[in-house]
């Protein structure tokens, strides 16, 4: 048997694969910070062999609160995944069994999002007569950080900013964009012409390239956790939120949502902006009014179950969603959605997945809408 992972987003240890019922394993730490969670590796060579994977180390992970509850995803196609049943955290160790069905698998923490797919997502937005491509410049290692931005701008189009996967192993943000893009884009859709005539879109669909193909969890090429650097963006270390925080302050914003996932949570949620300074009743009754309108459409999401008050303490206006709430007083949110499954809504088989994100993504422009006529 052998396992890789030198491709896109690939991130493992092999510590040892001398006994398939005791193979070894160790989470692998972004490239230069001590977060570690994501993992995203092939297995050749097990075709209808019972193996036990052991992560060594998954008590040292980032979130070790994500482990109960867990069950690690594989695919033999890379196209459809699967949950594996028997995934446990047992004394601060991962432990996935699994007898493959085919020489060749790949598991990963959640269903991955390549960067060849995120160049066709592009491409395939550009190409469309509603949208247009627009750089914005070079990550820390020279890759292309990219906008598309849907419709021209005039006085009576509105700023509506969504920005996705600064967290480069939330890769559900990134379905959730390709399905809001493909129901934005679509000429047939009476939601999203309405949406065009009233707003134009600033879509970053991937906020961390770096991150993302070196298969980090949290952070950019030079470890920033681009979600706390929104108050004083490096332009060496984060020029990814320097250069979105410069277009944003020459276009404008009335409507922002910062789309993530959550490790340990089994619930769609946002994280609102109640705790941000200056936060108005005007401001609050806008908020809640798109809450309502994602909830009437979407039963994945919920507002039971969301993250403590307090939770980001002196880091808040270094969040992006709490920054942009702060500086342009506008509704200004950060939506979760869950590595595990929905708990309100499981699925045994897919739990949450890239499917189901695409789906949250393409109700999404419901409550844009009804944000953009209320005024």
């Amino acid at each position: 048997m052998r396992i890789s992972s030198n491709f896109d987003s690939g991130a493992i240890e092999v510590v040892s694969l001398d006994d398939p019922q005791d193979i070894r394993l160790r989470l692998r730490a972004d490239n230069a910070a001590d977060f570690r969670q994501w993992f995203h590796f092939r297995l050749h060579g097990g075709a209808g062999t019972a193996l036990r994977m052991v992560f060594e180390n998954a008590g040292e992970a980032a979130y070790p609160d994500g482990w109960p509850g867990y069950r690690c995803v594989a695919s033999y196609d890379r196209q459809n995944w699967f949950r594996i049943r028997s995934t446990r955290y047992e004394d601060g160790a991962l432990i996935v069994e699994h007898t493959p069905e085919r020489d060749t698998v790949h598991y990963a923490y959640f269903e991955p999002y390549s960067f060849e797919r995120h160049l066709d997502l592009l491409g395939r937005a550009d190409d469309s007569p509603f949208a247009s491509l627009r750089n914005l410049g070079g990550t820390v290692e020279g890759r292309d950080l990219d906008m598309i931005v849907v419709g021209r701008p005039t006085p009576a189009r509105r700023p509506v900013w969504i920005i996705a996967r600064q967290h480069p192993g939330e890769t559900m943000a990134e379905w959730f964009v390709e399905g809001l893009l493909e129901r934005l884009l679509d000429p047939a859709d009476a939601v999203a012409r309405k949406v065009r005539e009233h707003a134009v879109l600033y879509i970053v669909p991937n906020m961390n390239p770096d991150g993302s193909v070196r298969g980090n969890l949290r952070t950019n090429a030079a470890g920033r956790n681009l979600n706390r650097e929104w108050r004083e963006p490096d332009p060496a270390a984060s020029p990814e939120v320097f250069l979105v925080r410069e277009e944003m302050e020459r276009c404008g914003c009335d409507l922002f949502l910062d789309i993530h996932g959550d490790e340990a949570l089994p619930y769609v949620f946002f994280s609102t902006a109640e705790e941000v300074p200056g936060f108005t009743a005007g401001a609050a009754e806008r908020q809640a009014r798109f809450i309502e309108s994602f909830a009437a459409v979407s039963p994945d999401f919920q507002t039971g179950e969301g993250y403590e008050p307090g939770r980001f303490g002196d880091e808040l206006l270094t969040l992006a969603s709490k920054w942009v709430a702060n500086r342009f007083g506008c509704v200004s949110l950060t939506l979760e959605m869950p590595f595990k499954d929905n708990a309100n809504l499981p699925d045994g088989h897919n739990g949450w997945n890239g499917a189901r994100s695409k789906r949250l993504g393409a109700a999404m422009l419901n409550p844009v809408l009804r944000h953009l006529s209320a005024g």
